[in-house]
């Protein structure tokens, strides 16, 4: 952990040195970079102490499918799917509603409430503000209106929203976007996927943790997502260049876990994307020899974080 941190300090330091800075805006740089370290290496601690036992969540597969695989968490939209998981095993509910507290989101909620399997609600995928790339946009208040009904009506059920990263993968950014104070939701997912065409990046979740905390997001309120697709019809851009994604090997896998654990040593749960394809891509739950060999990696980490 660190690498990208540090890197920081530095290119700060050099940049104010070129430009003939004072030795009070140096020294105030670095001192914000080394109260930011501090921080985010505080928050991972509180985040290892505060959950004992990560659960293991992926989109898409059957209950017995994924279990194999020793995902614990299942990917459910119905009360009958809920209803017949395996013993041991949660379900967090895809709801697909960031509209705020319509009738069809009550129609959708109810009938999980007191549900003795139920984890929580995904609320919706990547909700984008402004609504350039998403749309409609979606605001804060709607998703904070959800989140607070949930919380009054399902107690105990936790809510969960994966983010839009707002910048590259040079400089991510949520900054003014959604976090606890604006929107009262639980967790959420950052999904850097750092295997790609053009470059291996581990760097790229460090960046990504970064700006997430600086946006108002405790390392104890994050979801890491691991890339467990490559291929298909995806795209993406590295460096400002058209590139794709690859799906990792499993020595990859485990870099990414490793690096992910000195953010999130226990996260309340994690997030394989995912178990399904979706767009012509290779996922976890593909049957070729390359899939097989990262979901055997992927079983291993599961099974390894669940004692």
């Amino acid at each position: 952990m660190g690498g990208c941190i540090m890197k920081s300090i530095i290119a700060n330091g050099y940049r104010l040195i070129s430009f003939g800075g004072s030795m009070i805006a140096r020294m105030g740089i670095l001192c914000v970079s080394a109260l930011l370290i501090l921080l985010i290496y505080g928050q991972a601690k509180l985040s290892a102490e505060e959950h004992d036992i990560t659960l293991h969540y992926t989109s898409g597969g059957s209950a017995a499918a994924i279990a194999a695989a020793g995902f614990n968490l299942a990917d459910v939209q119905y009360v009958e799917q809920l209803n017949a998981l395996p013993p041991g095993m949660k379900g967090l509910i895809w709801l697909d509603e960031s509209s705020g507290v319509t009738p069809r989101f009550i129609a959708k909620v109810t009938p999980f409430i007191g549900n003795p399997k139920l984890f929580g609600f995904r609320l919706c995928d990547e909700p984008d503000i402004t609504g350039k790339y998403h749309s409609p946009a979606v605001s804060p208040a709607a998703l904070k209106a959800e989140a607070d009904w949930i919380r009054a009506n399902v107690p105990g059920a936790v809510t969960f929203v994966t983010l839009m990263d707002m910048g590259s993968f040079e400089a991510p950014h949520f900054m003014n976007t959604f976090n606890p104070a604006n929107t009262g939701i639980d967790f959420f997912g950052l999904d850097p996927y750092p295997v790609r065409g053009k470059v291996f990046d581990l760097d790229f979740i460090d960046r990504t943790v970064e700006a997430a905390v600086a946006a108002g997001i405790p390392l104890n309120k994050i979801v890491p997502v691991f890339q467990a697709f490559g291929g298909g019809n995806w795209r993406t851009y590295t460096g400002g260049v058209r590139d794709v994604y690859k799906l990792p090997t499993p020595n990859q896998a485990n870099q990414i876990f490793a690096r992910w654990a000195t953010y999130a040593p226990n996260p309340a749960f994690d997030f394989a994307y995912a178990w399904g394809s979706q767009n012509g891509d290779t996922k976890l739950g593909s049957t070729s020899p390359e899939a097989l060999s990262l979901r055997a990696a992927f079983k291993a980490h599961n099974t390894a974080r669940s004692r």
